[in-house]
This record gives C-alpha cells, sequence and structure tokens, in this order.
C-alpha cells in the first residue's frame, strides 16, 4: 500500500466517510509498518510517512534476485517512484525486465522507476564539483535531488587550481538556495564556496585523489575542519546522501512534500 501522509489522511478520510468499509481498512493497514521480503529484506512502509519518500534501495551488495524481488514487492504495495542506488548497467537490465518504468542513469549508478509526476520545488539546488574526476559522485547528489522534486542546476570542474573559474560563475552561485560542494584531493573548495555563499553548503568528499589523499580521508579531513560556518560534511563519495538532506533543506518552507 503506497503510502505517504497525504495518502494516508485520504486513506483514513474515507474509512470515516464510509466509502472504503472498517473491515477493508484493517486489511490494508495490515501491510504497515513493514512487509517481509523471503528471509532477507523486510520493506519500511512507513518510511514516506515519516520522512515524506519511500525507502531507498542501497543496490551494492545485494544480489540481483534479492533487488528484484525487493523491488517486486514495492511495486505490489504500490509504491509510485522508487528509487535505486548503487546501481551498475547488469542491476537496471535485469530490473527491466519486472518493470517497464526503469530508468537508469549510468553516471550517478542510479535506477529510478518513474510512475508519478515529480513536483519540484520552486528555488533550486547547485550541485558544485572541484574536477571532472568527482562528477560521478556529483550526479548521485543531482539526480538523487532531482527525483526528490527539486530544481537542480550543475557547475562542474571550478576546483581551486583556477578559482578563477569559480568566480566567474558568482551569479549561479548567488542564486542558489542550498549548495552541494563535491570534490577530492585536499578538499578545499568547499571552504572557498562557504566562504562566497549566504546559504547551506553541504560537502561531499570523493575518493579521487594521489596516495596521500588515503582514499578521500583527506578531504573529508579537510571540509571537517573548514572554517566557513555554513559547510557541513557528508561521508566520502556520499552522494546520495548530500543531495537528501539538500532536499530536506531546499523544500523548509516551501510548501512542496
Amino acid at each position: 500500500m503506497d503510502m505517504d501522509k497525504e495518502s494516508l489522511r485520504n486513506f483514513l478520510e474515507k474509512i470515516q466517510n464510509g466509502e472504503i468499509s472498517v473491515e477493508t481498512g484493517v486489511e490494508k493497514l495490515k501491510e504497515l509498518p513493514f512487509s517481509e521480503v523471503g528471509n532477507y529484506a523486510k520493506i519500511d512502509n512507513h518510511r514516506a510517512i515519516r520522512n515524506g519518500y519511500p525507502e531507498v534501495i542501497f543496490c551494492q551488495g545485494k544480489s540481483l534476485e534479492q533487488i528484484n524481488g525487493i523491488i517486486s514487492k514495492m511495486l505490489k504495495l504500490g509504491e509510485n517512484n522508487i528509487l535505486a542506488t548503487r546501481a551498475n548497467k547488469k542491476i537496471y537490465e535485469n530490473v527491466c525486465k519486472i518493470t517497464d518504468y526503469a530508468q537508469y542513469y549510468e553516471l550517478a549508478k542510479i535506477i529510478i522507476i518513474r510512475r508519478r509526476e515529480i513536483i519540484k520545488a520552486e528555488k533550486k539546488i547547485l550541485v558544485i564539483t572541484g574536477g571532472t574526476a568527482d562528477v560521478p559522485v556529483a550526479e548521485e547528489a543531482a539526480v538523487t535531488a532531482e527525483v526528490l522534486g527539486n530544481n537542480v542546476e550543475r557547475l562542474y570542474d571550478v576546483g581551486v587550481a583556477g578559482v578563477h573559474r569559480l568566480f566567474a560563475k558568482l551569479n549561479i552561485i548567488n542564486s542558489a538556495n542550498v549548495i552541494i560542494c563535491v570534490a577530492g584531493m585536499e578538499g578545499a573548495l568547499a571552504s572557498v564556496v562557504g566562504g562566497i555563499a549566504d546559504v547551506p553548503v553541504l560537502a561531499v568528499p570523493t575518493s579521487v585523489g594521489y596516495g596521500a589523499s588515503f582514499g578521500g580521508v583527506a578531504a573529508l579531513l579537510s571540509m571537517l575542519n573548514s572554517c566557513a560556518s555554513g559547510v557541513s560534511v557528508v561521508n566520502i563519495d556520499n552522494g546520495f546522501g548530500a543531495g537528501y538532506m539538500a532536499s530536506m533543506i531546499n523544500k523548509l518552507n516551501s510548501g512542496v512534500k
């Protein structure tokens, strides 16, 4: 049963008005708060009620059979838009066997099963990268934010090694309501952006860099120690987490859920 806050309210009103019998209502509510899929997954059917969006499927580490089992169950329950992250082309091709609605974003490694129109918030999220090598993580953030109902603009390859490239785009930076800053190497870009922007900056350290970057730890520590007050940091390569948090911030007082 597809349940967000609005659909739950409508469902309960139909029971109250007699459009749905109490017995039918009880049967449908048995599907809440979670549904079991075999012996390997329990789908959190309350997630959309609590957080505004259904549970997202993290594909890495799951078998093709498990992923298809989870998606099949969510489709049966009536979930409108389903998001799956860290998905490769093989996973996507396998998902296409059970639904015609799947779309694959190869750079972002995201599958979206879109069955309902996405209503977008008016205010904009800006995704910035230090270099081109950071784009895959940035795309995970950008696509996540778009699927969650946001207008997203991209500004790529404007790192501090050529900081004039960033300052040439101050008009774009100043038009954003939330900024996601994605960088590897030493991760200095987040501090620079945080020092010129008057909106929240979500910093995403990436694992891009040479040996002493320690797989993104150097960028992570730089961002955590930023002297720019408006910068908050997510985990290494966690574009999804940044996109989700940016969406929550962007929709505050916007009237969009």
